[in-house]
């Protein structure tokens, strides 16, 4: 069987090098290295250069015909190369969150720049494939989650969608992730010295990715209180909800809610009730991890959702969504 060649975009980043790693495993694609830059700053051994190398232009798409491209890029440079890809042929996925969040407007608010393509803005389809399998076949651009909205959506939108969750009272979602979710470029925030041995929060009431959970949870921005948080380590995300449940009695009824939503799908695992994943059990796996807790006495609920960054919250689940748009298995190269 002839495998379908599709183009990377930034390889050289964490989440780049990421999607090399797996698709050079998966049964159906071939890889290829788009250079969008000059030259590479990754020594290479001798005889041993790995995937392809094209220039990263329209010619080169048509010329290989790429299926797919993916842009593990920023947002300006996602913006500036998914027009001309999509022209050429190819599907474009979008790893970054230049076309995320809908309208002009919510993306200047929250990323505090203007968006040069707001007709591609209006055409992306974006969505966790758990929740959209059907718009994602059928795309041509797609917009792919980021790490801290699918951790949280895949935990919270089964709950309201059950109409579980005292709203009123509010949603907390306590995330704390690895330095990789930062990206490769260097900055003193995420420096060795600065990191190593310490604990902290960013972006306090104004991170970017608020409004993803909103948009696919469904929640009001007044109902969540969503923090980030660094951990000195290399990858992983493990978030924390609380909320106050009715029409609950206990955690098994919520557990239930989960194996309901996610019977058969094969990258979402729960626990029983009272027990908790960790970041050891998902790391470099694709699979989204959640534990249920349960207070009938005060109706307090706590659901612990953890993933692997580089994987389901953006690689992977980039794989995943390429699986839908080409007709694979969802499941190929991931497991």
């Amino acid at each position: 069987m002839s495998l379908t060649p599709v183009g990377i975009v930034g390889f050289s980043g964490y989440s780049g090098a990421e999607l090399v790693s797996l698709l050079a495993k998966h049964p159906r694609v071939e890889p290829i290295l788009l250079e969008h830059r000059e030259g590479s700053d990754h020594p290479r051994p001798l005889r041993h250069d790995g995937p392809r190398r094209l220039p990263c232009s329209a010619d080169s798409v048509r010329s290989a015909g790429l299926a797919a491209v993916f842009f593990a890029t920023p947002p300006e440079v996602s913006m500036e190369l998914a027009g001309p890809m999509l022209d050429a042929g190819a599907k474009a996925i979008d790893l970054s969150g230049a076309f995320r969040l809908g309208t002009v407007e919510t993306y200047q608010r929250w990323y505090k720049e203007t968006h040069t393509q707001p007709e591609l803005l209006k055409e992306a389809v974006y969505e966790l494939p758990e929740f959209c399998r059907g718009r994602v076949a059928a795309a041509r651009l797609i917009s792919n989650p980021g790490c801290y909205p699918t951790a949280a959506n895949l935990a919270i939108k089964p709950l309201i969608d059950a109409g579980v969750v005292w709203r009123e009272a509010g949603i907390v979602c306590d995330a704390k992730s690895g330095v990789s979710g930062a990206g490769r470029k260097p900055s003193l925030k995420t420096s060795f010295c600065e990191v190593t041995d310490n604990f902290s929060a960013y972006s306090v009431l104004e991170h970017r990715h608020v409004p993803e959970i909103l948009r696919t949870s469904g929640l009001e921005e007044g109902e969540l209180s969503f923090t980030a948080q660094l951990l000195p380590i290399e990858r992983g995300i493990l978030e924390t909800i609380y909320f106050r449940a009715r029409g609950i009695k206990s955690a098994d009824d919520l557990l239930a809610i989960y194996q309901t939503r996610y019977a058969g799908e094969p990258f979402v695992r729960l626990y029983a009730p009272g027990q908790a994943p960790d970041l050891h059990a998902v790391a470099h796996t694709n699979f989204c991890d959640i534990g249920v807790h349960y207070d009938a006495a005060s109706g307090r609920a706590v659901v612990i959702s953890a993933i692997d960054n580089l994987v389901k919250g953006a690689a992977g689940q980039a794989v995943q969504n390429l699986n839908l748009a080409l007709g694979y298995p969802e499941t190929a190269g991931l497991l």
